[in-house]
């Protein structure tokens, strides 16, 4: 028997995915899952080293295994790398699960993530790349969302009252 999660997080690098999924998990009483630690924990090693040694195709082949697994096995609060959702198949697989998008404008997530400090695809010419990575999985979010947060500015815990909020029958 397979268990779903209670709500997918969805978002660009600094939406808060992390911060706030953890936060909305307390306020649930469940579980917080992050695909990422997922990946690090089954590498060995830290995404950038993943990224420097076997490049960005094997990461997102392991992400997707991440991604499926967690979605089949995990009753509480997920939340998937940045890029999970470049993948058709990570998109396919969020067809009727809860799935919240994290929205963050380009200053908000310039300030939260600093200038890619431990951030793979934001090593060269931070703001650009991240405002390229906003603008072009923006679609791709808004594709598998049920519900949109616009994050800027705002706390994580009152971001975990609205989303539990939205959760309720």
């Amino acid at each position: 028997m397979s268990t779903r999660p209670v709500c997918v997080l969805v978002g660009a690098p600094g939406s808060g995915k992390t911060t706030v999924g953890a936060a909305l998990a307390d306020a649930l009483g469940v579980d917080f899952r992050d695909t990422d630690a997922d990946i690090e924990r089954l590498a060995g090693k830290p995404i950038p080293e993943i990224f420097v040694d076997e490049g960005e195709d094997h990461f997102r082949t392991l992400e997707r295994a991440a991604v499926a697994a967690a979605l089949a096995s995990h009753a509480g609060v997920l939340a998937l790398g940045g890029g999970a959702v470049l993948a058709e198949e990570n998109r396919a697989a969020l067809i009727g699960h809860t799935v919240v998008h994290l929205s963050v404008e380009l200053p908000d997530a310039i300030r939260r993530v600093g200038l890619g400090a431990g951030r793979p695809l934001l090593a060269l010419n931070p703001r650009a790349t991240l405002k390229h990575l906003l603008d072009q999985r923006r679609p791709l979010y808004a594709e598998v969302a049920t519900a949109t947060v616009v994050t800027d500015g705002r706390d994580p815990q009152e971001l975990a009252t609205e989303i539990a909020a939205l959760l309720k029958p």
